[in-house]
């Protein structure tokens, strides 16, 4: 070995010896997603940290796909993690083991930070989530940082003031002057946390009214959704020929959460049903083209032929025919005349992409496809996660860009309403734009950690 070469090995094994010791802390299966998106990104700076995880609730699904190591007793409780939506859903969880599992999580967690000191290895902790993992952070001694996903100033205000609120419950939101409430604030104005990464700007203008270092570097929400199939390919490069050939596309998200996303397909089929008689009226609003494709985004640990049955009760029959190139060949497709149905578990960001509106009934699904500039119809279900009140406090989170009905029927006057009225349409994907960020977060993110922890 030349003196070059023992000079490069010695270089590479310092850096080795002083990599950081990163653990990361979430609390549910979205915040677990958004945490595994800023890890990846994590993973390609050039002297990455050594990642470890603890999710505190649920089993790490999304860590475990990045063969990141959990440090810590994982389980998932009965609740789901909608505990904060119904005190019963927390009475089944605390007689399910949450006081002893949280418990020890907050033992592993102090046992790793002791481990990695008496190795004398620099390390931190990420939180991802709501004051859970942030107070878990806390605890542990370490720097930390944190990811702010739960809450947004957009939830109790917008640009222009205070939003009203119709419950006294409701209006101790904004008690203290932010969302967030003055011990989360404490958490985050602590000399041992070095960032804070909220889910928008307006959240992030509110915080730095205190010595919080709140950075406004968008939301990981919206990374990893290009599709495969860009809609510009679909269609006629003149506009006025695409307007005429291409079909009306509507997103159907029903969730992903089992039993209750079965419950909201036959909700959301109520409103298929009442567009389907809308088309068939003599001034439908539907292109030039009269086709129209009804897009279902099914989660893959869903049963899709339960979503199947269903489409054929509701009169649909099965068809090899689909006027779009197909990213799923998996994907079921039903027809009714010149309407088509698609089914798919693999097409999520195409779904997206490809919808012109969506019929909503999810958290995240939601978000993101208005993130896009689209606007969706959500229609409130019987919970545990969409209820009346969840659906309520996400239109406020996303403003104009989400339109809640009553009843599923109501659902054909809304989006006639949207395609007859075009300065709406440019008002909404402004205001989703807005609300939800940039592509991008997650490297931003990554960077600003190697930075402050390093």
């Amino acid at each position: 070995m030349n003196d070059l070469s023992r000079l490069s090995f010695a270089s590479n094994l310092s850096n080795a010896d002083s990599r950081l010791q990163l653990l990361v802390l979430s609390n549910g299966h979205g915040e677990d997603v958004i945490a595994a998106r800023i890890l990846q990104a994590l993973l390609q700076q050039p002297y990455p940290p050594d990642i470890f995880a603890l999710p505190l609730v649920g089993e790490g699904h999304a860590y475990q796909k990045l063969n990141i190591p959990l440090i810590g007793t994982v389980r998932t409780m009965p609740s789901g993690g909608f505990v904060y939506m119904d005190g019963r859903q927390l009475a089944r969880d605390v007689r399910g083991g949450l006081l002893q599992l949280t418990w020890s999580q907050i033992q592993a967690v102090r046992r790793w930070v002791r481990s990695q000191k008496k190795f004398s290895k620099q390390n931190a902790v990420l939180a991802v989530g709501d004051i859970v993992p942030l107070l878990f952070a806390y605890i542990s001694g370490a720097k930390y940082a944190f990811v702010g996903t739960a809450k947004s100033e957009y939830y109790v205000r917008d640009e222009v003031g205070i939003l009203p609120r119709q419950s006294k419950a409701a209006r101790w939101e904004n008690f203290s002057g932010s969302i967030y409430h003055p011990w989360e604030r404490w958490l985050m104005s602590r000399r041992r946390c070095k960032a804070v990464f909220p889910r928008d700007g307006l959240t992030a203008k509110i915080l730095n009214q205190w010595p919080i270092p709140a950075l406004n570097f968008g939301n990981p929400m919206m990374d990893g959704l290009e599709p495969r199939f860009n809609t510009q390919q679909l269609y006629s490069i003149d506009s006025q020929q695409q307007e005429l050939t291409r079909p009306l596309m509507i997103t159907l998200l029903p969730g992903s959460r089992p039993p209750e996303a079965y419950k909201n397909w036959e909700i959301i089929m109520v409103g298929v049903s009442a567009l389907m008689a809308s088309f068939r009226e003599e001034n439908s609003f539907v292109p030039n083209s009269g086709k129209v494709v009804f897009l279902g985004a099914i989660a893959p640990n869903l049963d899709i032929q339960a979503f199947a049955k269903s489409l054929k009760s509701h009169g649909w029959q099965a068809s090899t025919e689909f006027p779009l190139p197909l990213p799923d060949n998996q994907a079921l497709i039903f027809q009714q005349r010149n309407v088509y149905f698609l089914l798919t578990q693999q097409a999520y960001n195409e779904c997206l992409h490809w919808g012109d509106v969506a019929i909503a009934m999810a958290g995240t699904a939601t978000e993101q496809f208005i993130g896009l500039g689209k606007p969706a119809i959500a229609i409130p279900g019987e919970g545990p996660q969409y209820n009346p009140a969840f659906a309520e406090a996400q239109s406020r989170l996303l403003g104009l860009s989400l339109i809640l009905v009553s009843e599923p029927a109501e659902v054909a006057l809304q989006v006639r309403s949207l395609f007859t009225h075009p300065d709406r349409l440019h008002l909404i994907a402004e205001n989703g734009r807005q609300r939800m960020g940039k592509p991008g977060a997650a490297q931003r993110i990554a960077e600003c950690l190697m930075e402050k922890f390093c």
